[in-house]
């Protein structure tokens, strides 16, 4: 059930917005972040984010124990390893990446891209992206490590080349 404090214009996000109000949120002083649906307006159920004008690079190989997660292209090409197989995105395309299954994306394009994340169902990730914007750069590699176990992920690999 949506929760019930909400009203249909709470849900409104404008465009270069986070569903916070914010438009600068960066994952590890990285990656942009703009959460459209919290998981919070779901009870849990599922979340969408977006990756806004972000240069090439993206996260480490790595495993989702419980979350689902589908992936749209708006803009730019990304590259995609899901399991064994490797894939090349371009603006309209999307790809599912199945829970327990290891999985990286990399923005491979010359000029910056922009990717939409569903997520489902949320868990604790929001509470992990979100921790994740409080550093201004990488932290080690053993505590991205350890960010990711916190919130029932695990790294698996190095990310994508680019």
């Amino acid at each position: 059930m949506m929760n019930a404090t909400l009203s249909l214009n709470d849900l409104h996000v404008p465009a270069g917005l986070d569903r916070s109000g914010q438009n600068n949120l960066k994952i590890w002083g990285l990656i942009p972040l703009s959460i459209k649906v919290s998981s919070k307006d779901t009870d849990g159920r599922l979340m969408i984010f977006e990756h806004t004008d972000m240069n090439k690079g993206g996260p480490p190989r790595h495993v989702h124990y419980e979350q689902d997660e589908w992936f749209y292209v708006l803009k730019g090409e990304y590259a995609f390893e899901i399991g064994e197989q490797k894939y090349r995105l371009k603006s309209g395309d999307s790809i599912f990446a199945p829970r327990m299954i290891p999985h990286a994306w990399a923005c491979v394009s010359e000029q910056p891209g922009s990717l939409m994340t569903l997520l489902s169902p949320a868990g604790t990730f929001e509470a992990f992206i979100l921790e994740t914007t409080t550093h201004k750069t990488l932290p080690s590699q053993e505590a991205i490590e350890q960010a990711f176990l916190d919130h029932g992920m695990k790294v698996v690999g190095p990310p994508l080349p680019v």
